[in-house]
């Protein structure tokens, strides 16, 4: 199964890597969505952000980061994931 990771991740954190490595472990396929609002203030760049969360979970050969662009169902459905993890 295909699970989604959405998330600003700016920075990435701690947290963050913990919510997707126990995703890893629980579902073939975790995509991570870097998304991108114009209503906030973002430390770093979107493409910073994508390296950011590409270098933190290379270790992790079923995760794969993705700019996260237009609706996250639309996202979801164009990749066929059924599973949207989230931190609380």
């Amino acid at each position: 199964m295909i699970a989604i990771c959405p998330g600003s991740f700016d920075p990435v954190t701690h947290g963050h890597l913990d919510v997707i490595s126990r995703a890893a472990a629980l579902f073939d396929q975790v995509i991570v969505a870097v998304g991108q609002n114009s209503a906030k203030k973002y430390l770093f760049t979107p493409d910073e952000r994508l390296e950011l969360v590409r270098e933190t979970t290379a270790h992790l050969p079923n995760v794969s980061v993705e700019a996260l662009e237009g609706l996250l169902v639309t996202f979801a459905k164009n990749h066929g994931a059924g599973v949207l993890v989230k931190g609380i």
